[in-house]
């Protein structure tokens, strides 16, 4: 009989996040100790995906023991996509076979979770593929309240980089727009901005249609200053999701129809400048009412993802790697790993795939919850109450030199549109006993 192969390989995709080598590290002592050879396959798909298997590292205990204190990733990483070509994933399939793998880690977001699940089907029982969820952009479909690793670090760092911009902007009378990282989904954005009290925090999961124009964005953040300023305040720092230029018309941002693909097909958002677009939309908008504002801009993202990690991520992630290379030593396959209430749970690929897209499902900040609801009360911005209140429409009607009347008109649309307050006059329609404030107008 043919000797059982007891080799195991680890793989990174995507981009970096805080963690990567702490998964890297307990994973690889767990499967070593267990008398499994590891072999660490450098630059994610790039190379095998091409039947290049020279780009590997075999991986020792005393290498790796220390590992999980640092940032980057060990073996590198990349975005290269084997689910492009049956060919590739086959190539995949046969350069982990020449390597001795038939039990394969991969660490990344939701791209690689798709690539593993499409290379664990390829390879029909030949490879057992297990995956450990990893970005800052805390969008994989994880069990609610469970973070993908790196998110914690990567807030951590971004709330210090916003609570120094805050003592700044009130320091120099000034406004800064922060665009934080996230693709798709506002996690980040929205857990810098509450964790830091920032005055205002924009996510695209707060707009019903498909599409959001810049003018909203704009009438939001220019609704803020407005609201400040009729209360003494000539400072702030609004925090804007990044996803939310995936969503803009394309007519308020040319660039989104040029703009270059990555090799899942996903727009580089890092590549277009939003910041001055927002910039010169806001500054032109305050203009309209003769408003003068000092606004920078700001971006945050890069230099989250090779942050040393904090201890929550560096201990989830040493679990994380336990879990992953127990499970696939133990038989284990086609799972993404996940720790809840402080148990292992194998969160399986054909559970996780949106059978409208066939990808990886993405898990979207819910705004019909409370954790939502509380972070927009705190929030400096035009909502229902002011619209309800003429003492109040009149203070803000004057900081931009027009009567109630037409402040009104320019910016009631904000709350008509927003699903929040939709949910609150559900809410209050249950509610017999709460006497409803009339339009003043």
């Amino acid at each position: 009989m043919p000797k059982t192969r007891r080799k195991v390989g680890i793989l990174i995709g995507g981009g970096p996040a805080p963690g990567i080598n702490s998964v890297i590290a307990a994973a690889s002592i767990r499967a070593i100790s267990e008398g499994f050879a590891v072999v660490g396959i450098e630059q994610g798909f790039r190379w095998i995906m091409r039947g290049d298997i020279t780009h590997i590292k075999r991986i020792k205990i005393d290498e790796v023991s220390r590992l999980h204190f640092g940032g980057g990733s060990y073996l590198g990483i990349a975005r290269h996509n084997p689910t492009k070509d049956p060919q590739l994933l086959e190539n995949c399939i046969n350069s982990l076979t020449q390597l001795g793998v038939d039990k394969l880690i991969t660490i990344g977001g939701d791209d690689t979770a798709f690539s593993a699940m499409k290379l664990e089907q390829a390879a029909a029982g030949r490879i057992r593929v297990v995956h450990v969820p990893k970005t800052i952009d805390n969008d994989l479909d994880l069990p609610q309240g469970i973070s993908t690793f790196g998110y914690q670090t990567a807030r951590h760092m971004g709330v210090n980089m916003v609570k120094n911009l805050m003592t700044d902007a009130r320091s120099t009378e000034r406004w800064y727009l922060v665009v934080s990282m996230g693709r798709k989904a506002g996690h980040l954005a929205l857990g810098i901005g509450k964790a830091a009290a920032a005055t205002v925090t924009i996510i695209p999961e707060e707009f019903p249609d498909e599409k959001i124009r810049l003018s909203h964005i704009t009438d939001i953040v220019v609704g803020a200053i407005i609201k400040r300023l009729a209360a003494g305040r000539p400072d702030g720092v609004v925090i804007l999701a990044e996803g939310l230029m995936e969503r803009l018309d394309a007519r308020d941002l040319r660039e989104l129809e040029t703009a270059e693909r990555d090799e899942y097909g996903n727009i580089r958002l890092g590549e277009i400048q939003f910041e001055p677009v927002i910039k010169k939309a806001v500054l032109d908008r305050l203009a309209q009412f003769g408003i003068k504002m000092t606004v920078t801009t700001v971006d945050i993202g890069y230099e989250l993802r090779c942050a040393e990690p904090i201890p929550y991520d560096m201990e989830y992630t040493r679990d994380l790697g336990y879990c992953a290379a127990q499970f696939i030593i133990n038989g284990g396959s086609a799972a993404m790993v996940a720790v809840v209430n402080g148990h292992f749970k194998p969160l399986y690929f054909k559970d996780m795939v949106d059978p409208e897209t066939g990808l990886a499902r993405v898990r979207m900040v819910d705004v019909g919850s409370e954790y939502y609801h509380i972070a927009r009360r705190y929030m400096i911005r035009l909502n229902r109450a002011d619209f309800n209140d003429k003492k109040a429409l009149a203070k803000y009607a004057a900081v931009c030199g027009l009567t109630p009347e037409e402040f009104y008109k320019e910016f009631h649309y904000l709350v008509e549109k927003n699903l929040l307050y939709r949910i609150q006059d559900e809410e209050e329609l249950r509610r017999p006993w709460i006497e409803k404030i009339k339009t003043p107008f």
